[in-house]
């Protein structure tokens, strides 16, 4: 049978894709993705088929994919970080219903909220809730739910694509709803471009963090009521006793 690879290729720098996700590009044909994503990775691959599409063209990067492999290709669908967190693989699995006849196999990868808590230190240490700000496929309204539970429950939270020109204000909006059940002074993080060029962190207070402006390249970190910082890094701490 033939088959497609839904591979997460991490943060960005090649250093933080797994070997197995390197061996299996390796051994590839052709690589379809998102453009930014292909860019990363012409460097490494420079011998591979790649085929592209623009933002919002997800199902049809999906059937590009299924196509080649049903042709006999071995192909390879990339993802930024790991492929099943705001990836690709369910939605390639939904569509390889189309293609009964193409075998999927998922290769995970390190996504932005373990990239991003070891650039701030051990900001994820504890208990996490991965929330996107984007409400481009699931309505504000449910966004604000999860949020508000996850504050509640005292969750660490990291949340992705905090911002962008058409949602400027998200990030401001979510940390209101978080300053319903977490303290002004709760250490919070940002982290962008991580493992790429011009990547840079800060860590800041929840208060703080609800006047700061952030990116689409940015990761933001909420700490729980034990996140403090140590040697100017964002840590959670696991509750050990020392």
């Amino acid at each position: 049978m033939n088959k497609v690879y839904v591979i997460g290729m991490g943060p960005g720098a090649y250093e933080q894709m797994t070997v197995k996700a390197v061996r299996t590009l390796e051994k590839c044909d052709v690589i379809v993705g998102y453009t930014v994503y292909i860019e990363l990775l012409k460097e490494y691959f420079p011998d591979k088929r790649y085929l592209t599409t623009s933002m919002r063209q997800e199902a049809a990067r999906c059937r590009m994919a299924f196509e080649e492999a049903a042709k006999g290709a071995v192909t390879a669908m990339v993802c930024s970080g790991d492929a099943g967190i705001y990836g690709m693989a369910g939605l390639m699995y939904e569509i390889g219903e189309e293609y009964p006849e193409v075998a999927i196999e998922v290769i995970p990868g390190v996504t932005a909220a373990l990239g991003g808590s070891a650039v701030l230190g051990a900001a994820v240490g504890h208990d996490v809730s991965l929330v996107s700000l984007s409400d481009l496929l699931t309505p504000w309204e449910l966004i604000e739910e999860r949020l508000r539970c996850a504050a509640k429950a005292d969750f660490v939270i990291c949340l992705y694509n905090p911002s962008s020109r058409k949602r400027s204000t998200y990030l401001a909006k979510a940390c209101e709803i978080m300053l319903e059940y977490k303290a002004e002074d709760t250490v919070c993080g940002i982290v962008k471009n991580i493992a790429r060029e011009g990547e840079t962190m800060q860590t800041l207070t929840l208060k703080e963090l609800k006047e700061t402006t952030v990116d689409m390249f940015s990761t933001v970190f909420i700490g729980n009521k034990q996140t403090k910082v140590i040697r100017e890094k964002m840590v959670t701490p696991r509750g050990y006793r020392i």
